[in-house]
């Protein structure tokens, strides 16, 4: 009788079946975190001890000449501060000084504007 075929009346032959192996443990690697681009800080700075406010406007806020997150802190000495996170690339600004806009006097990179004045320019890379 061949193996594998059923008799009437009799039992089904017994055939051998081969366990897999058990697998081993496999470690995985950790997945791989992404960098976060880390994106540095540009300090901007203006000597003026006699003004009340300083706001920071370009092109990278759309011209807001009052945005309160370009506000700049003043410090002892009359110094105002303000640090911005910017992408690599190249900004024109101007300070807005109790609502007058002023260029950057220790920034000499500067380009003519459509109102007859400049910007300061400034490359962040």
């Amino acid at each position: 009788m061949a193996a594998g075929k059923v008799k009437s009346g009799s039992k089904k032959p017994q055939t051998a079946v081969k366990k897999a192996a058990p697998k081993k443990a496999v470690k995985k690697a950790a997945p791989k975190t992404a960098k976060k681009k880390v994106i540095a800080s540009t300090e901007f700075s203006l000597y003026a001890p006699d003004v009340n406010e300083v706001f920071l406007a370009g092109d990278f806020n759309d011209w807001q000449p009052d945005a309160k997150d370009f506000r700049l802190r003043k410090y002892k000495g009359g110094i105002w501060k303000k640090k911005v996170k910017l992408n690599p690339g190249r900004y024109e600004y101007q300070f807005v000084v109790d609502e007058q806009w002023w260029c950057d006097p220790e920034n000499a990179d500067r380009v003519a504007n459509p109102f007859w004045t400049e910007n300061n320019v400034i490359e962040v890379g």
